[in-house]
């Protein structure tokens, strides 16, 4: 299995290749060669199948001339060991919980299997890797867990200063070792911007190996696709058309969700529900792709102007906004919004959402006011009390913080603080 450049302008690479240069020289995003359906009889007994034999049988296409399948199964029982529940909430409407990981956050199976695929590669290097990743929330603490003494692997993550949660911040801050965070005085966008910018930089780039651990990477988007499969098992019995309502930010999550599309689960729609950084709504509108600075809001990880894969998504429709919208909707809301969603799920369903889940929540609820008949999955992609300020604010009761981030929390943060893509650079290069 090769992958290519979006761009088309670079030589295509296999897939350890893709993993370790992260974006293409070309600054294209990789895209894999290409995705064989994994056929009927695949999806006909899915409920026989255990979640390591789904992840392997998904995901094995595109790593096995680099992973063997010993290999590769090891890797799946590491990184697969906590459960990925469909909890129903009324008719119709379930969400499915990905945040039982280390870091609370749906971003641990991606940032877990990268790093395990970069440690098994970097057995055959003897350079040093750097993963340089920008973090509008939860990808820092998934990485930083992820990577965590990994050897022969250096972690830089870079985040906005004041713009992720104290708990968000704790988790990529107090690790130590080979993680390293940089706090920008910025936006996420002008983190995305200075690590987009170092790939291309040949004086940081001939004087060392990165990477990205941003969804940008093949190795931390794709094995997002495996819990779609799981919620498909969970619900196929269920007999109706069946919708997944993602929260989308920077986009890899839904993105992944349709290569599992591609490789032939039956879903009828996906729906990417947004903040009030709407590029995409807008774009679903217009047909006018019009990226603008990002916008703070109580669901931070979603707070991006310029989603880096929803070019992936545009590709795999062939560029064709009606093609798109066959399979794709996508809704704006705003932060009150956001709120009455918290409220609503908590006083009538007396379920606890995080921001994030909450707009997923609505834009399930939006796209079934035409669709009454489907059965629709909305992701609840991080622990509500991730954002415990703001949860407990909207729903007036306290909520049970667990002891791993309890302990957290007690520990001193580490950040070195920047300002420019220059001393980015600097400190790469000391």
């Amino acid at each position: 299995m090769n992958f290519y450049s979006l761009n088309k302008q670079a030589p295509k690479v296999s897939f350890k290749e893709a993993v370790i240069k992260g974006i293409a020289p070309d600054r294209g995003l990789y895209f894999p060669e290409k995705i064989t359906p994994l056929g009927t009889h695949f999806f006909e007994n899915i409920e026989s199948l255990s979640k390591f034999d789904i992840a392997f049988t998904a995901i094995r296409q595109f790593v096995t001339e680099d992973i063997d399948d010993e290999k590769l199964k090891e890797i799946i029982a590491e990184v697969l060991d906590f459960d990925f529940p469909i909890v129903p909430i009324q008719k119709n409407i379930s969400t499915l919980e990905l945040f039982h990981g280390p870091t609370l956050a749906f971003k641990d199976v991606g940032a877990r299997f990268m790093a395990r695929c970069l440690g098994h590669f970097s057995f055959e290097k003897t350079e040093e890797i750097t993963v340089l990743v920008a973090t509008s929330g939860d990808t820092g603490g998934a990485v930083a867990n992820g990577f965590l003494g990994v050897e022969g692997v250096k972690v830089v993550i870079l985040y906005p200063s004041g713009k992720v949660s104290d708990i968000q911040e704790k988790q990529l801050t107090t690790l130590g070792k080979n993680i390293t965070a940089l706090e920008v005085d910025g936006t996420f966008d002008d983190c995305q911007t200075m690590v987009k910018t170092a790939f291309l930089d040949e004086e940081i780039t001939k004087n060392k190996q990165l990477t990205s651990a941003n969804s940008i990477n093949v190795a931390r988007w794709l094995p997002q696709l495996f819990y779609f499969l799981f919620a498909y098992k969970a619900t196929k019995s269920e007999g109706k058309d069946i919708v997944f309502s993602i929260p989308s930010g920077n986009f890899g999550n839904i993105c992944a969700g349709m290569i599992a599309q591609q490789l032939g689960m039956p879903v009828k729609h996906f729906i990417a529900s947004t903040n009030v950084n709407d590029v995409v709504p807008r774009f679903m509108q217009t047909d006018f792709y019009d990226p603008k600075p990002s916008i703070a809001t109580i669901s931070n990880a979603m707070d991006v102007g310029d989603p880096s894969n929803f070019i992936r998504i545009r590709h795999m429709y062939n560029n064709d906004i009606k093609e798109l919208a066959q399979n794709l909707s996508s809704y704006s809301f705003t932060d009150e919004e956001t709120k009455e969603a918290m409220l609503e799920l908590y006083n009538d369903y007396n379920y606890v959402a995080d921001p994030h889940g909450a707009v997923g929540y609505l834009g399930l609820k939006k796209y079934q006011e035409q669709n009454p008949d489907t059965y629709g999955i909305f992701l609840e992609t991080a622990h509500p009390v991730k954002f415990l300020d703001t949860v407990e604010d909207t729903i007036k009761e306290n909520i049970d913080i667990p002891e791993k981030i309890l302990k957290q929390m007690n520990k001193k943060k580490k950040s070195i603080k920047i300002s420019t893509y220059d001393e980015m650079k600097a400190f790469l290069l000391a």
